[in-house]
């Protein structure tokens, strides 16, 4: 077991969709991520249901558009606006994806991946420094799915990403599926990813959905969790133990009870390998 971390249970991904029956009903949630930039506003509707449901549940902060691997500077204003939402709402918390999303001054919408160099981890630890200097916490960085790679990398991506913690003290947030979907997509053995890691360093997994077109698969978040993938998160909390858990959909939202249902799969798969750990300790 991650000793050195908490373990706050099993959260969702806070979708505006659901906001009205999270109220209502208070369901059994752990906690609820919220996407950073969806709140860096001055008021109105979005803030009251955040600071409604920070009085109910534990939050953690998921951002979108850091683009801590990009070229350009760090935008300053975006670094304070994260900084005060996170004063606001006191999350667990902060992360953001390892990847580029930024062109000359144009946000690209999409989470690119970088090339894995000694020149990119020079550049993107430094960037890592600067932005949890401004936050006075650890950042946490997700893995993304990708469909092109660097001709030119010195390292694997699990590689570049235990370089990272070592050289930064970030931490890290092992999104289950995107190591599914990049495996299939660029041909490795997911497991070898997973468990090359600094596991004291995980702060948190992600699971979702997909969309599998047999040459390639997509990360579509519209679909539930897959086979596949509930099994290698069964092989990962085997391997890391209790480590906290976000069930993510971005769309083809389903009725707020069959999202909860899959929840509850994970809270019991969790709970049965936890206490089979607990057994053979």
């Amino acid at each position: 077991m991650n000793a050195l971390l908490p373990f706050p249970g099993y959260g969702l991904g806070l979708r505006s969709e659901y906001y009205q029956q999270i109220l209502e009903q208070s369901p059994a949630v752990d906690w609820f991520e919220v996407v950073s930039e969806n709140f860096m506003v001055q008021g109105g509707k979005a803030l009251y249901y955040l600071d409604a449901i920070a009085e109910r549940y534990p939050l953690v902060m998921h951002g979108v558009s850091l683009s801590i691997g990009g070229p350009h500077a760090l935008n300053p204003e975006y670094l304070n606006q994260l900084k005060r939402l996170a004063e606001r709402i006191k999350p667990e918390w902060v992360s953001d994806h390892l990847c580029w999303s930024r062109g000359n001054a144009h946000q690209l919408h999409d989470l690119l991946p970088l090339p894995y160099t000694d020149e990119s981890l020079a550049h993107v630890a430094a960037r890592v420094r600067q932005v949890q200097d401004v936050l006075q916490r650890p950042l946490v960085l997700e893995n993304v799915s990708s469909y092109v790679r660097a001709a030119g990398d010195d390292f694997t991506e699990w590689e570049f990403l235990a370089a990272l913690t070592r050289e930064t003290g970030c931490e890290l947030l092992l999104d289950v599926n995107n190591v599914y979907v990049s495996s299939r997509n660029h041909g490795f053995d997911p497991w070898t990813f997973i468990q090359s890691l600094p596991a004291r360093q995980v702060r948190q997994l992600h699971l979702a959905g997909h969309s599998d077109y047999g040459d390639y698969v997509i990360d579509t978040h519209d679909q539930p969790v897959s086979d596949p993938v509930w099994r290698l998160y069964q092989r990962t909390l085997e391997h890391l133990g209790a480590v906290a858990t976000l069930l993510e959909r971005d769309d083809h939202f389903p009725p707020f009870e069959a999202l909860l249902d899959e929840l509850q799969k994970a809270r019991k798969l969790g709970n049965a390998v936890l206490a089979g750990r607990l057994e053979c300790a």
